[in-house]
């Protein structure tokens, strides 16, 4: 076999592998009854933000793509095709480190895509931590930090800001010295770079929209105003980000952080639903993108 024919055979092993990993999970989950219970009450605009909230998944996708073709310049369709089929690979490795070989796997250009993949990820971690701190501040302006569940104190978790602040400078220090570090394999800059940070907030900005909505339509939300449930969003992606996990136990990290921040069981049903919404349905994407 030539080397076009065996990336063809891993490209669909990963396919299938993800897609029957999906199908266990869906058949295991073991609390469909309560989740229907709570949408069977939804009412109408209820059921409206559920309904932007799947309609924003291909915006979501649409600004990692954009994302993706500012770091390395191709084409809107296969931008679409490669993260489309890199969360297939995500699923089934460890901390998804299989997304960026999954579409250096699609490129055939390993080093060029690994080197940019690396920077794409610091500057998404980078966004989610940067949005989680100053939705910590608006909830501290607001006076309503105290209402997250077990972190009210988190102004004096001493242990917690140690580790947002060495996961900030470690990525102040990769991303600053990506240009030098990576000049073998990539074209990077410091212009990039910031550049790439200001979309991922923007992907960060559409999560917490649709998250919003999620807990709006299962009743998840509190009395809280828009700026400060977004705010909370923000945290709690943080929370999410910051939390050792892989993605088989994803879904239950996810559940557990979702009714720390929001109070209720509701928000772990919100968390689970979003994660079906913006996980299974780009799985089954792929295969729209897909070429012959």
């Amino acid at each position: 076999m030539d080397k076009k024919t065996i990336y063809y055979i891993v490209e669909w092993v990963v396919a299938l592998a993800a897609c029957a990993w999906l199908v266990w999970k869906m058949v295991t989950y073991d609390d469909y009854a309560a989740l229907w219970e709570t949408m069977r009450t939804m009412d109408a605009s209820r059921v409206c933000a559920l309904l932007i909230c799947i309609a924003l998944m291909p915006v979501n996708m649409s600004i990692e793509a954009w994302r993706w073709r500012t770091l390395i310049p191709m084409s809107w369709y296969e931008a679409h095709r490669q993260v489309y089929y890199s969360k297939l690979a995500g699923l089934i490795t460890p901390w998804r480190l299989g997304e960026y070989p999954a579409r250096a796997l699609l490129r055939n250009e390993w080093a060029q895509t690994l080197s940019m993949g690396a920077v794409g990820s610091a500057t998404m971690t980078m966004a989610i931590v940067i949005g989680g701190l100053v939705g910590i501040g608006v909830l501290g302006i607001l006076g309503d930090l105290g209402n997250i569940g077990n972190l009210g104190n988190i102004g004096g978790n001493g242990e917690w800001w140690i580790t947002v602040a060495a996961v900030m400078i470690l990525l102040a220090l990769g991303l600053g010295l990506a240009p030098k570090l990576l000049s073998r394999w990539a074209k990077v800059s410091h212009r990039l770079v910031a550049i790439s940070v200001g979309q991922s907030l923007v992907r960060l900005g559409c999560w917490c929209v649709q998250l919003g909505l999620v807990l709006y339509a299962l009743g998840a939300l509190g009395d809280l105003d828009i700026l400060g449930e977004l705010g909370k969003c923000a945290v709690y992606y943080l929370l999410v980000t910051i939390t050792p996990n892989v993605p088989i136990a994803e879904v239950g990290v996810r559940g557990v952080w979702a009714i720390e921040v929001f109070g209720t069981m509701n928000a772990a049903f919100a968390g689970v639903l979003l994660w079906g919404i913006n996980t299974l349905l780009p799985c089954v994407g792929w295969f729209f993108f897909k070429k012959k």
